[in-house]
């Protein structure tokens, strides 16, 4: 598929398209200061959306209330069209929205399989299992390599290796495979290619347009403006706890956006 067959199978969606994520009205306050003002934000299917904004915009404020880290004091959160109310991380995880932090969260100690599986280990069958309590190493190993070639991630031969022992960009494709294998509705990436370097920040590009590809929208927080515009369908601007506008990398350049997010230029209306 060339580049321009991409874009036209990642069109801005449709007046019509129910969105898969919805953020109405969002607001949250600590005290005196507003992290939150009201936002909104819609994740349309099939798309890559990238959030930006300048520092205290918003942004991680925003993520946490989508993934359920954060209790917003007002508005709405709708998933395929139905409101949700998220407690805490796990209710987010459990509705199939699957986030990946700056910080990762892998345990460097454990293999690839390990932390594929953190949290969701799978027991072996029958009393070993089940009494006994022991975890079924194979399964998941065999799942664990399942995911990653899926994700076309070639360069870790060896599943069974700590992760520790991994560079900076294979560390971030085992907790964007690990989102892609368990969330079922929308993958959450926070700076994913913050502090790597030209290659594996490329790769990294690859693996968050392969599972856009496999059909799961992804919201894409990003600070890397050429990262931004070289992947994202939507671009949404946030500015001063609100969104100011969204774009697309077809009408607005980078330094348009960079004018609109810092409030140089006036934003103009969001693109549909």
């Amino acid at each position: 598929m060339t580049a321009a067959d991409t874009a036209e199978a990642h069109q801005s969606p449709g007046p019509t398209t129910v969105p898969v994520l919805q953020a109405k009205g969002l607001t949250k306050r600590y005290g005196r200061v507003v992290a939150l003002g009201g936002s909104d934000l819609e994740l349309y299917p099939g798309e890559i959306l990238a959030v930006i904004g300048d520092n205290g915009a918003g942004k991680s404020s925003l993520i946490k209330a989508l993934s359920g880290a954060l209790v917003p004091d007002e508005g709405e959160i709708h998933l395929d069209g139905q409101r949700v109310h998220f407690r805490n991380p796990m209710d987010a995880r459990k509705a199939g929205i699957e986030t990946v932090y700056q910080t990762l969260a892998v345990a460097p100690g454990l293999d690839i399989a390990d932390n594929l599986f953190l949290g969701r280990e799978r027991r072996r069958p029958g009393p070993l299992g089940s009494i006994l309590r022991m975890l079924d190493h194979k399964h998941m190993r065999s799942e664990a390599r399942r995911h990653m070639n899926e994700l076309g991630v070639a360069t870790l031969q060896n599943i069974g290796q700590p992760v520790e022992s991994l560079s900076g960009g294979q560390r971030q494709a085992v907790a964007v495979a690990r989102a892609a294998a368990f969330g079922s509705r929308v993958v959450i990436l926070d700076e994913p290619t913050a502090a790597l370097g030209v290659k594996e920040g490329n790769r990294v590009l690859q693996l968050i347009r392969d599972v856009r590809d496999r059909g799961l929208p992804v919201i894409l927080i990003s600070h890397n403006m050429p990262h931004v515009f070289e992947v994202a369908d939507r671009i949404h601007i946030q500015r001063l706890g609100r969104r100011a506008t969204v774009i697309t990398p077809r009408s607005h350049s980078m330094s348009e956006a960079v004018a609109i997010m810092t409030g140089a230029t006036e934003p103009p209306p969001p693109v549909a």
